[in-house]
């Protein structure tokens, strides 16, 4: 805002003189005498020096004059206030009375001194530090994830046994969005994926004269690994997103306090809800997603070999043995357990803004598929040692 401290036609530019200052003697100490257009477009924030103020002694008054000043704006308060924090340091009464209200009522709002640097937050600590920070990190979030997993436990025995907190209603919502809502994006990924499987498999089998083998290939395959992860990987990115977004959003609207006014467990009515739904849910996923998988390796091996119908279903039945699929059902129900408490475990820890919950949908994705791809690592290396 520019505003003009006495009433006047606007100049033009080539009438518009420079800002300028000077230091008048009086009886009382001295005056600052303005003249000019004290806005940016004209001159800025002309330099104050210091040292013109060498000569007024300790308790004297340093009065500002400003009738020469024509137009103004933050400049002109921007210089006041450097005038302002000189005087104080030098021991002198800065007067302002004479001033117009509004650019007294402007300058009153800042500070008498500037408010002091904040300091860096950045730390650079060593190697030894990190180290052991990230150690306890990890030592404490894996014992939280671990109440959490003994909260739901009991929460959902006490469910079955006896009354909860939880509600039938959370529940089936939560099943309905973890099952049946998936099943199309599940059944498409998991058909393409049989689909290459057979394909790449023919390709290099038929350089052998073994493409029959290509329905142990893709039964396999699917049964033992490919759907599982892949299921699990769709279920982190649709479902374990949406559970910390959700539960971000309620942290922010305060609702997760308001259920701990009242005394209400955060894991029974919120938590257990999510995490036996996925749990039910993605188990039956992976069988589906595997038999769709399979079929997708079936359509395009009878595009591309000369074998009925009837004779690979045979082959693939042979093949492939109950323990793929007990194995594979296994692995998807960890993986369900884990996407669940890692959503909602970055869900509670978000912040309480608008962009927090985009932070925590994404980091609990990102947490989600690392996490399946170690675990599913360490189940290859359970099995190898089990002989499964």
């Amino acid at each position: 805002m520019t505003e003009a401290l006495s009433p006047s036609a606007a100049p033009s530019d080539a009438d518009t003189p420079a800002p300028a200052w000077s230091i008048v003697p009086t009886e009382q100490g001295g005056r600052l005498v303005l003249e000019g257009t004290w806005t940016v477009p004209k001159g800025g924030v002309p330099t104050f020096d210091a040292d013109t103020l060498k000569d007024l002694k300790d308790g004297q008054s340093l009065q500002v004059d400003a009738k020469g000043v024509g137009a103004w704006d933050s400049a002109l308060i921007s210089f006041l206030w450097g005038v302002e924090q000189a005087a104080t340091a030098a021991g002198l009464t800065f007067d302002v009375s004479i001033l117009p209200d509004a650019t007294q009522r402007l300058l009153a709002l800042l500070p008498p001194t500037p408010p002091p640097a904040t300091p860096s937050q950045f730390v650079r600590k060593n190697l030894f530090t990190r180290t052991g920070q990230t150690t306890l990190d990890v030592l404490e979030e894996t014992g939280v994830l671990t109440d959490m997993m003994a909260q739901s436990t009991v929460g959902a025995v006490r469910a079955i046994t006896t009354k909860s907190f939880m509600r039938g209603k959370d529940l089936l919502s939560d099943i309905w969005r973890a099952g049946p809502n998936a099943l199309l994006i599940v059944g498409v990924v998991n058909f393409l994926l049989g689909a290459i499987l057979a394909f790449v498999g023919l390709v290099e089998l038929r350089r052998f004269a073994a493409e029959i083998y290509v329905t142990d290939l893709v039964g396999i395959a699917c049964a033992r690994e490919i759907s599982a992860i892949m299921t699990a990987i769709i279920m982190a990115g649709r479902t374990g997103g949406a559970y910390a977004a959700r539960i971000s959003t309620m942290l922010g609207n305060e609702e997760i306090d308001a259920l701990q006014v009242f005394g209400i467990p955060i894991s029974g009515y919120i938590l257990l809800p999510s995490i036996i739904s996925l749990s039910i849910m993605m188990p039956l996923l992976y069988l589906y997603g595997t038999l769709i998988g399979i079929f997708g390796g079936f359509v395009v091996a009878m595009s591309m070999m000369d074998v009925s119908a009837t004779g690979y279903w045979i082959a693939t039945f042979d093949g492939v043995q109950l323990k793929e699929f007990i194995f594979g059902f296994i692995k998807s129900y960890f993986f369900a357990s884990f996407i669940a408490l890692a959503a909602c475990r970055v869900g509670l820890k978000a912040g309480r803004s608008a962009a927090d919950v985009g932070v925590a949908a994404t980091r609990a994705v990102v947490i989600g598929i690392v996490g399946i791809i170690a675990m599913d690592a360490v189940f290859a290396v359970l099995a190898n040692a089990l002989g499964i």
